[in-house]
């Protein structure tokens, strides 16, 4: 590969890098054409970008970025595969899904945090996603909003009937 080429690859890198807030660095090998085929339909279908890297490229890539992704760079070994997704939990949970645990996970860079190692997949399975946050804390607001409403009203209806008693006598 010529020297240019290289370089074209890496700012291409870096630019998908900075567009994606978590990616995930997944150990292909093993798979036939078949295999990685229904990966990539599975990934499209998350709205997952699924690409196969040159481990150099990728790591040059990374080192252009802001955050420091130093950890990840003992697992750039083997056939790589990089996963870039908007939502955090959303290749661990498809990488779950496959059956026969190929392709494995190696790393991970989601929610501003490093999970290395496949042993990390069930805390990236359990992240939730900003839609999932701001769900819970409107479940945990309305509780307390709907009892103080329901109070009132109650209270309303005790006040206007012993008005009205009142009012008979």
């Amino acid at each position: 590969m010529k020297k240019e080429d290289k370089g074209r690859i890496i700012e291409e890198l870096a630019a998908i890098v900075k567009n994606y807030p978590h990616f995930y660095l997944v150990d292909t090998a093993g798979m036939n054409a078949e295999a990685t085929s229904a990966l990539r339909r599975k990934c499209f279908g998350d709205g997952i970008k699924l690409m196969v890297v040159k481990n150099t490229l990728l790591q040059k890539a990374l080192e252009k970025q802001d955050v420091d992704f130093s950890p990840l760079f003992g697992t750039l070994k083997g056939t790589t595969a990089v996963m870039f997704a908007e939502t955090a939990n959303k290749p661990a949970k498809l990488l779950k899904d496959v059956k026969g645990g190929v392709p494995s996970l190696k790393a991970a860079y989601a929610e501003e945090g490093f999970y290395v190692g496949a042993d990390r997949l069930e805390e990236l399975v359990a992240i939730k996603s900003k839609n999932e946050l701001i769900a819970d804390v409107v479940a945990m607001l309305e509780g307390p909003t709907q009892g103080v409403i329901s109070a009132l009203e109650s209270g309303a209806n005790t006040i206007h009937g012993v008005l009205k008693t009142l009012e008979e006598r």
